[in-house]
């Protein structure tokens, strides 16, 4: 008999947010929280792949991934409705309202720092020879709200072994575009813009660690940080930079974007922490969308297994 051994981060198929109870989403999340769950899908990528990113078509040639969740995903309406993407405006519909017109082709990413082969690339360009992976990931919002989603993208490792960074590389570094004419939510302070965010290197590294550019073997909407974006799982979702235009390698930690606004309630890590209560809300619980219960919060969001090492000797409590 064949008995299958659950990685640490699997879903149970009774975990998963029934799909009818979606349906009424925009209604029930105006009095909810939830974070994100997510799966991705990929293809290898090539001349056909891109013709349906420009036209928003299914990719084609997705391939399964071994980092999948089982059970279903949370239905693509509700992750593509209800969005923290404050480029396109605070308010969770926002960016599905305001982001439609917005234009990703063509896209250049600009790599510097301390790295062999900086420029600018055309983002095609820079992830054409990469293999894209179908992977179903835990995600978790710090509001306390969860999700289930597919994504469609590649490991950043990839991108980085190609780029070839120097020895004096310890971090790397992401920028959002910025440009408030199409990122009308940029006219408003609510933040320093442009958005930043950064990684260690050896997290950067992680297996785990996605460049997405789709989600649910389809083209990643505007709203969901198209064309590119950022996918930690075992950190909270604003660690997930959206609509990169430029990464750059590092000799020190770079600043980012919700430290920068209130550095004593976001810390560079955001790793998901149980332990660790923002200021004006505890963080030991989640509510899966759709659900009316919470459930406890997983440490690493339940990836403690495939992450946990990178953090071996700190306090986490101080280093959140």
């Amino acid at each position: 008999m064949l008995i299958k051994i659950p990685k640490s981060w699997s879903l149970r198929e009774s975990d998963a947010t029934p799909e009818s109870i979606y349906r009424e989403r925009r209604t029930f999340m105006k009095g909810t929280a939830a974070a994100i769950t997510g799966g991705i899908a990929g293809s290898l990528i090539g001349p056909e792949a891109f013709a349906a990113w420009t036209k928003g078509e299914v990719l084609p040639n997705v391939v399964k991934s071994k980092y999948t969740v089982d059970g279903p995903s949370t239905p693509y309406e509700s992750v593509t409705e209800y969005n923290n993407f404050y480029e396109f405006g605070t308010g969770k519909d926002d960016p599905f309202d305001n982001a439609k017109d917005f234009v990703t082709k063509p896209w250049t990413i600009e790599i510097a720092g301390e790295v062999a082969k900086p420029g600018t690339y055309d983002v095609e360009d820079l992830l054409r020879p990469h293999q894209m992976e179908e992977r179903i990931y835990r995600h978790r919002c710090v509001e306390t709200w969860s999700m289930v989603v597919p994504w469609v993208g590649i490991s950043l490792a990839d991108i980085i072994k190609r780029l070839e960074p120097t020895s004096r590389a310890k971090y790397v570094a992401f920028e959002t575009l910025h440009d408030s004419k199409r990122m009308p939510g940029q006219e408003r302070r609510v933040l320093q813009w442009p958005y930043v965010e950064g990684l260690r290197m050896d997290e950067a590294m992680n297996p785990l660690t996605l460049l997405a550019t789709g989600l649910y073997g389809e083209v990643l909407p505007p709203q969901n940080g198209a064309p590119i974006r950022l996918v930690t799982p075992w950190k909270y979702g604003f660690k997930g930079i959206k609509s990169i235009v430029r990464i750059t390698f590092l000799d020190k930690e770079p600043p980012t974007s919700w430290n920068l606004a209130a550095s004593g309630e976001y810390g560079f890590y955001a790793n998901v922490n149980p332990d660790v209560s923002h200021p004006r809300w505890s963080q030991a619980k989640e509510r899966p969308v759709g659900e009316f219960f919470k459930r406890p919060t997983l440490m690493f969001n339940g990836y403690g297994e495939e992450v946990a090492g990178l953090y071996s000797g700190m306090d986490l409590a101080k280093y959140f």
